[in-house]
Formats: C-alpha cells, sequence, structure tokens
C-alpha cells in the first residue's frame, strides 16, 4: 500500500504500532505470575502496571518515528515498517504532541501507582519516561549510540517485571505511600524472572537493527550491529536466546518451584527457527516478519513462564 492510499486513522495506527504491545505486556505477565506465586497477587496494580506499560511503549513508539525523521535516519531506503512522519502522512509537530500527551498519560496513570508503591515509582515511572524519549531524542540518542540494546534490557526487561511485582507486594504487605523498598516487596527471584523478558525484548531490537544496518551506517546512527557488524549482532541474539533458556533450569532448583517453570520450552522450536533466519539473512523483505515472530516468541515464552511460576502446586 502506497502512503497516498493510508488513511489518517491508519496512519495513527501504524504510528502506534500495535504488533509492539505484546512485547510491553510480557513483563507485566511475568511479574503477575510470580506475584500469584509468592501469595502477593493484587488485581488493581497489576492492571495498571499494564496500562502504563503499554502507554509508555506507545508513547515510545511514538518518539522513535518522530525523532528518526527529524534526525534523517529514516530515508526512502528504508526497509522496515512505514514511518508516519517520515512518509508525510503525519506533520512532525501532530506526532510529537501525540508522544507527549501519550507520556502525560502514563504520568496521569502513574499517581495511583505511586499511591501504591510510594517514591520508588516516582523514580522508575519518571526514568522509564525519559529513557523513552531518549531512545532516539535529546542531546545524546541511547539508539544513536549503540545504547539501545542496555536500554531495552534494564527498562523493558528488568524494571518492568520487576516493578511489577513490586507494586502487587507492596499493595499487599505494605502501607501506601512508602518512602523506601518496604521488606519483601522486591526480592532477588523478581529480577531473575526478569532476564528472559529481558534477553528476549533486546533479540527484537537486535532483529531491527540487523535489517536496518546499511542504511543506519549512513545516516550516522551507530548501533551495535553498526559498530561492530553482522557477526557480533547474530552473537548477541544467540547469547540472548541462551540466557533466556537457561533462566527456567535456575527456578527448577530451586525448591519453591517445579518442573512447571519449564514450560517455556515449549517456544524453543519457533526461538531455533529464528535463529536460523538470524544466522543466515540480512533482507527486510525476511526480517520483517522474523521481527514480527521474535515478538510473538517473547510473549508466547511470557505467558507460559508466568503459568509455570504461578501453578508450581501442580508439578508436570
Amino acid at each position: 500500500m502506497s502512503t497516498q492510499e493510508i488513511t489518517r486513522r491508519r496512519a495513527w495506527v501504524i504510528a502506534a504500532r500495535p504488533q509492539t504491545l505484546p512485547a510491553a505486556a510480557s513483563p507485566v505477565i511475568v511479574g503477575t505470575g510470580l506475584a500469584i506465586h509468592d501469595g502477593v497477587f493484587a488485581l488493581l496494580p497489576a492492571l495498571a502496571a499494564l496500562v502504563g506499560a503499554e502507554l509508555i511503549q506507545i508513547g515510545t513508539n511514538f518518539a522513535n518515528d518522530y525523532y528518526d525523521a527529524v534526525k534523517g535516519a529514516d530515508t526512502e531506503d528504508r526497509e522496515g515498517f512505514t514511518r508516519v512522519t517520515a512518509g508525510g502522512l503525519i506533520a512532525p509537530e501532530t506526532v510529537k504532541r501525540a508522544m507527549y500527551l501519550t507520556f502525560a498519560a502514563s504520568v496521569l496513570l502513574g499517581t495511583y501507582l505511586v499511591y501504591v508503591g510510594g517514591a520508588p515509582i516516582v523514580v522508575i515511572g519518571l526514568l522509564s519516561v525519559a529513557s523513552g524519549i531518549a531512545y532516539t531524542g535529546g542531546p545524546y540518542p541511547l539508539g544513536y549510540h549503540g545504547l539501545g540494546d542496555l536500554f531495552v534490557f534494564v527498562f523493558f526487561g528488568l524494571v518492568a517485571v520487576a516493578g511489577t511485582y513490586y507494586v502487587q507486594a507492596a499493595a499487599t504487605l505494605a502501607a501506601p505511600l512508602s518512602t523506601g523498598i518496604p521488606p519483601g516487596t522486591l526480592p532477588v527471584i523478581a529480577l531473575v524472572a526478569a532476564v528472559p523478558v529481558a534477553a528476549l525484548s533486546t533479540n527484537i531490537l537486535v532483529v531491527n537493527n540487523v535489517r536496518d544496518r546499511e542504511e543506519d551506517a549512513t545516516t550516522g546512527k551507530r548501533t551495535l550491529a553498526v559498530r561492530f557488524g553482522y557477526g557480533v549482532a547474530r552473537a548477541e541474539f544467540v547469547a540472548m536466546l541462551l540466557l533466556a533458556y537457561a533462566v527456567p533450569l535456575w527456578f527448577l532448583d530451586r525448591p519453591a518451584f517445579t518442573a512447571a517453570v519449564l514450560l517455556p520450552y515449549l517456544t524453543l522450536p519457533l526461538a531455533l527457527d529464528i535463529a536460523r533466519t538470524m544466522l543466515d539473512e540480512t533482507a527486510g523483505e525476511v526480517l520483517n516478519p522474523t521481527l514480527e515472530r521474535t515478538g510473538r516468541l517473547l510473549a508466547a515464552y511470557a505467558v507460559l513462564f508466568a503459568v509455570g511460576l504461578s501453578l508450581t502446586d501442580l508439578p508436570l
């Protein structure tokens, strides 16, 4: 479909990139699964965390669309999905305004989570919004200096999963508006559970960066794939897969968990198939569907892992 044939409503859907929303939901699903296991599940904080994560994801998508266009990173040679700012579908200032409104909505929703979780949520929320903008915007855009992978691993993995667990545990175990981290609300195990989500979320970015490497190299976007080449990017992809599938074994070795935590291994055939494609291909027509499949891998892994964590009283 040419850009002339895209309606205004369709353009906003493209800008929001709904195909990325399962990736935003995945850390909330895993954090909630662990909260159920530990007896600290709280419905309203879990729902608020889910909606907040989706708003931050959409806001980040708007930011990427806007800043990549105004910085000249989106050219006519782009092999990825349509960008509405660079394609002239929506005015740059309109996309920028939508970005700020979406982040503002996430902050507004976050006031409830601040009431539940106190000062730590203020820090997490502000850093998440600031990083969503700084990924492609600001004086030192993270994605343009090879820091995008670290940003995704930390904020869309570790922080998102552990934060989801924290707000539910805080609602269950602590008084509102705490100034510190109440005891028992942020166990190390929550960070370990976040690692597979962090790793697979990072791999979505790796696929994107391998696909865009040649264009990024010409526009000054110094991703890890640009800096170190296809070989290093592919090694990173495989390393992230190995990390993701090693974590269930760590949980299996803990007395409180059973073989149910191995449910994510049902996604291993899909992971291996995606890996084979990543090791051989660089063309956009191949890696565009691979990008979507990697997102589906993350979502499926997250659901199965959450089930495994929450149903550990029912050994396989």
